[in-house]
């Protein structure tokens, strides 16, 4: 990876795209730190702190910028939420399908325009709601007359300005600069509270250094290592797991043309084993982050009886929770690639193209053959999601809550894939710069 960073930066124009992403990078973190006026953030870091808020999870998408009440607060949450929807859309809406398939470039211009209108929709939804949680939380400096007016209408609009700022930042990289820019600008997010871990770290260890710190010296002492060797072993096999595939072998007939041959190839059909990415892990997040999030919005508290005790079983400090999450993610995997990936089609493209799979006859044999092996690699992917996903949360229960890392799963996956998929930019990039052409 190293090595292909520095052989990219040795060519100019590449070496211009790379510094170009960083100076936008560095924009939407000085934009992370700007804060919005007329709030207190100190009155929402207890709130945003809570296990299994959905504000949490927020906050680590916004890489803590969420949690400080800024300009770029609601980051990239709104154009998640609407890319999901139009996906979902395209599915259900004929006439979005058609301009996905057989649109062309302009229809994917008029997609991405509508998607950009649902951001625009969502920003402001959000901006609203959240700006009523910071009321309700005492953390807006104005709460009555003309001057809570004022100030709620600043809010809205700087948290919606700023959720469009970072689309628009995100549409620059794609443009000019490498990789994909919301892709990115999440990755910058998550990565940038690697500092605070650190000094989470840091401090676990001075109190295992204590004797008389609960009794808890040995322990501790031998869990932060484990942790470490953990934390490694956990980013070897996402690696291993974000590349690995399933080749399926294909064999295209020989058609004489003239007095010419084509065809005769042998090649494979790839098919990855993560093909959903991690969005089947922020679907089942989200949506079991609802009963601790309704909990704290409605100020449910533990003198409400058994509400208050089954809306906190959903915290991402119980099993109950760890549980659910495995099932969700394995559900939503199973959709995500079911939408995504049409074994019919493809096998009528096989067919179209004099393509077979060897021992396969063409046509439904050959649909329902990938369908099988879809699903076997669909099983092999949610069971891989969900284990990095449920480990730092069982890793939590297990420690007592002092290595709290629910949310650390999650970010793993989406840091490593980033990662992956810029370098893979990078590598194309260089390879289609020292192609020299049929003509030489």
């Amino acid at each position: 990876m190293l090595e292909s960073v520095r052989n990219a930066w040795k060519i100019e124009d590449l070496r211009k795209k790379m510094i170009y992403s960083l100076l936008i990078l560095a924009i939407y973190r000085i934009g992370s730190v700007i804060p919005v006026p007329f709030l207190n953030p100190a009155a929402l870091q207890a709130m945003v702190g809570q296990s299994g808020n959905i504000l949490g999870y927020l906050n680590t998408l916004s890489g803590g910028a969420f949690g400080q009440c800024t300009l770029f607060a609601l980051s990239i949450s709104p154009y998640i939420t609407a890319s999901i929807v139009m996906q979902l859309l395209t599915i259900a809406i004929p006439y979005l399908e058609n301009l996905q398939k057989e649109g062309g470039e302009e229809g994917q211009k008029l997609i991405k325009k509508y998607t950009r209108y649902t951001v625009v929709a969502l920003s402001f939804l959000q901006s609203w709601a959240y700006s009523a949680l910071l009321k309700n939380q005492g953390a807006m400096l104005f709460t009555s007359g003309w001057e809570h007016l004022f100030s709620r209408i600043v809010i809205i609009f700087a948290f919606a300005g700023g959720s469009m700022m970072v689309v628009y930042l995100g549409e620059r990289i794609d443009e000019k600069g490498i990789g994909n820019g919301i892709s990115l600008l999440l990755f910058a997010g998550i990565v940038s509270r690697g500092g605070s871990v650190l000094v989470s770290a840091i401090n676990t260890m001075r109190l295992a250094l204590n004797p008389l710190t609960e009794g808890r010296f040995m322990l501790d002492l031998i869990m932060l290592p484990v942790m470490l060797v953990l934390a490694v072993v956990a980013i070897a096999f996402v690696v291993i797991m974000t590349n690995a595939e399933r080749r399926i072998p294909v064999q295209y007939a020989k058609k004489v043309v003239g007095r010419k041959m084509y065809g005769g190839q042998s090649t494979f059909m790839p098919i990855k084993i993560t093909m959903s990415g991690v969005l089947p892990v922020i679907f089942a997040s989200t949506i079991l982050s609802l009963p601790t999030s309704i909990r704290d919005f409605a100020g449910i508290t533990a003198d409400s009886g058994w509400i208050y005790s089954l809306l906190s079983a959903f915290g991402t400090n119980r099993i109950t929770y760890a549980v659910l999450y495995f099932l969700l993610i394995m559900a939503f995997n199973y959709f995500y690639v079911t939408i995504q990936y049409n074994p019919i089609e493809i096998a009528n493209n096989l067919r179209k193209n004099s393509g077979t799979v060897p021992g396969i006859r063409p046509g439904r044999p050959t649909a329902e053959f990938l369908q099988r092996v879809v699903s076997r690699t669909t099983v092999m992917g949610g069971v891989f999601l969900s284990i990095i996903a449920v480990a730092p949360i069982l890793v939590s229960v297990i420690s007592g809550g002092r290595l709290n890392i629910s949310l650390g799963g999650t970010s793993l996956i989406i840091v490593v894939g980033v990662a992956l998929d810029t370098v893979k930019s990078l590598e194309s990039m260089m390879m289609m710069r020292h192609y020299k052409g049929f003509l030489e």
